[in-house]
């Protein structure tokens, strides 16, 4: 098994810092019963579980000399030390992994108690409130944290996904102390099939539960509806442009377009608050299309002072959108090859 490649991004050092987001314009099971009920941090390692963990690692063809295997900082996680790599990070029944080094929160720690933990029936879900405010308790450091951010239950009870509202994606302890840009990959029957498929489905189910429709730029299937899809879209990216030229011809097929405003060059908020402050629906996709086919932008009316873009923005930052289109049906799955490709329509389920 070749190892995924581990990202050199200081993820820590990225949420410190502010940031503006610039997508480039090309092409981003449940848990096992004890990891469902498991509500205490692993304070040592059994032989059962060491010998467990090196057979799984060696049915996946990992050849690096294991140095150690000890409690990771992530909790019902186990480290793997490897020569000359960075550890890994596994659950007991060697199902989740995660490859990176942990960093340690620098900020003062606030609230002592350990959440409740989540259990199977709750990944891809956003974290509790309660959750969320011992956490972000526990990051006042991290000057880049707030309520707008997405947080979401993982797979492994205690390690929690978030992103910036950048859409910069990383995973961290429920008590806000060790952080990672790692991401939890899944190995089964002895292979690596990847990151968890089962787990960004639901988190993005659970974003686009959150939108406001109403803010969402529609454009309906004019045939019988056999899809709909979520696309993220910001009115000066090409691909972008080149994608909407389909519009009329993906809802002839009866595929639903819901548009989410997602600007990420420096004078698209601007121009999309114009579209979207538009009187009514039909005046909104007007508007869009100018822009997308030809390039001319509608100005908000005088009357309209509301920014109608930002708060699904925000909320779509739990996508980790890492290119605009970003193109998702609305079971949760992103499309990751090029529309302009025979598998696009494949990918929708129409001819």
């Amino acid at each position: 098994m070749k190892l995924p490649a581990f990202k050199s991004l200081a993820i820590v050092s990225a949420i410190l810092l502010s940031t503006s987001a610039c997508a480039q314009p090309t092409p981003t099971n449940s848990s096992s019963q004890n990891l469902q009920t498991a509500s205490k941090v692993i304070t040592s390692v059994s032989s059962t579980v060491d010998a467990h963990l090196r057979k799984v690692l060696t049915e996946v063809g990992i050849k690096t000399q294991i140095v150690a295997i000890t409690p990771s900082k992530l909790p019902n996680m186990y480290q793997i030390d490897l020569v000359g790599q960075p550890p890994l990070h596994l659950t007991a029944d060697g199902k989740y992994v995660i490859q990176g080094e942990l960093q340690k929160n620098p900020s003062k720690r606030l609230v002592n108690t350990i959440p409740v933990r989540s259990n199977s029936t709750q990944t891809g879900k956003p974290i509790s409130a309660a959750t969320k405010n011992s956490m972000l308790a526990n990051m006042s450091a991290l000057k880049n944290m707030s309520a707008k951010t997405p947080f979401f239950y993982t797979a492994v009870p205690g390690v929690i996904w978030g992103a910036t509202l950048e859409g910069v994606p990383f995973l961290i302890s429920d008590d806000g102390q060790y952080v990672t840009d790692g991401e939890i990959s899944v190995i089964d029957k002895g292979q690596f099939t990847g990151l968890d498929d089962n787990f960004e489905k639901l988190k993005n189910q659970s974003v686009f539960s959150s939108l406001d429709q109403a803010q969402l730029i529609t454009y309906p299937a004019t045939s019988a509806e056999k899809a709909v899809i979520y696309v993220a879209t910001d009115v000066n990216c090409p691909y972008c442009r080149l994608l909407h030229k389909q519009m009329q011809s993906l809802n002839k097929k009866g595929v639903t377009v819901k548009t989410i405003g997602y600007p990420i060059y420096e004078q698209s908020p601007n121009q999309m608050r114009g579209i979207w402050c538009q009187a009514d629906d039909s005046s909104r996709r007007l508007a869009l299309d100018k822009a997308m086919l030809t390039g001319k932008m509608t100005p908000a009316p005088a009357s309209c002072s509301t920014d109608y873009v930002s708060p699904n923005r925000e909320k779509a930052a739990g996508l980790a959108v890492i290119a605009t289109p970003a193109i998702y049906r609305d079971d949760g799955v992103l499309f990751q090859a090029s529309f302009e490709s025979p598998e696009f329509l494949e990918f929708l389920g129409v001819d």
